[in-house]
């Protein structure tokens, strides 16, 4: 059953932010919170002399001591911890098919706006089907504050059915009590850059076709929250250069990942992969067919 926020766990500051605002997630959705940590037994050669019962006892401390923490933020938050020995990537994909929401740690790229996503975060977003956000240090509840008025921000794609990422990305801003913003990019047929003589207003009418079809996108959605305020933007070019931008004042960025599997298994797509690595709040991503 999905009543739960779960967090993946390993004592660094990242996960430690991860965990700060997963609990805050709980608290918003009036849920449990789970801390998992994953052992990839035996570890690496470049620990030697590291037993099993020393792992043991720093992973158990680590969950102990994330969890002690978390209690003394959010008194009334039920908080269960859970230790596997398996790839983290793995056990956290597992984990988060029980779960409503997976968190995840990323570290920030210095002084520039974004995330430096490792490959256990990477991987368990490809293989997961659950809502992943991936959170930065300073998008902890105790971090820098999040600009006032801050919106949900959503990436659309009108060519294609992406009803579970508008219903997380609504359900998200109605939890918050904030706006939602869905920007949309387009880019005009390849056929077009060999037209010499391109008439200008044939982008202009484009441009306001395909509003229309996100305003239509949208309506039932603005039906079924009422107090959200939703806004959109409709711009050519980049999908996700417009995102990463629109991320700078954003409570949360919401992207899609188009569930495709093959031989080499599970992949993000270009838009979600450049979100990921560049926005500056956090980020869910939400699968869809």
């Amino acid at each position: 059953m999905e009543d739960h926020v779960t967090v993946g766990v390993d004592g660094s500051p990242e996960s430690r932010a991860a965990a700060r605002w997963a609990a805050h997630e709980a608290v918003l959705r009036q849920v449990p919170l789970r801390l998992v940590h994953a052992v990839d037994w035996p570890l690496d050669p470049v620990f030697p002399g590291l037993g099993r019962q020393d792992v043991d006892r720093w992973a158990d401390q680590a969950l102990t001591e994330a969890a002690q923490e978390l209690r003394r933020r959010h008194p009334p938050l039920e908080i269960t911890t859970r230790c596997l020995a398996a790839r983290p990537s793995a056990a956290l994909a597992a984990e988060a098919a029980g779960a409503g929401l997976l968190v995840l740690g990323s570290r920030g790229l210095g002084g520039l706006a974004g995330f430096l996503v490792g490959s256990v975060a990477m991987s368990t977003v490809a293989a997961t089907d659950t809502p992943v956000v991936l959170v930065r240090i300073a998008d902890a509840p105790d971090g820098p504050p999040v600009a006032s008025g801050a919106e949900v921000v959503v990436g659309i794609d009108i060519h294609e059915s992406c009803d579970p990422v508008l219903a997380f990305a609504f359900e998200e801003a109605d939890r918050r009590a904030c706006g939602l913003r869905a920007v949309h990019a387009w880019k005009l047929p390849p056929a077009y850059t060999y037209v010499p003589f391109f008439d200008p207003e044939n982008e202009r009418d484009i441009g306001r076709s395909v509003t229309h079809m996100v305003d239509d996108m949208l309506l039932p959605w603005r039906r079924k929250f009422p107090g959200v305020e939703v806004g959109h933007g409709v711009f050519m070019g980049s999908a996700g250069d417009h995102l990463v931008r629109a991320s700078q004042n954003a409570a949360m960025v919401v992207v899609g990942r188009r569930v495709r599997r093959s031989a080499l298994g599970a992949h993000l797509g270009t838009v979600a992969h450049a979100v990921l690595h560049h926005a500056a709040a956090p980020v869910a991503v939400v699968s869809h067919a």
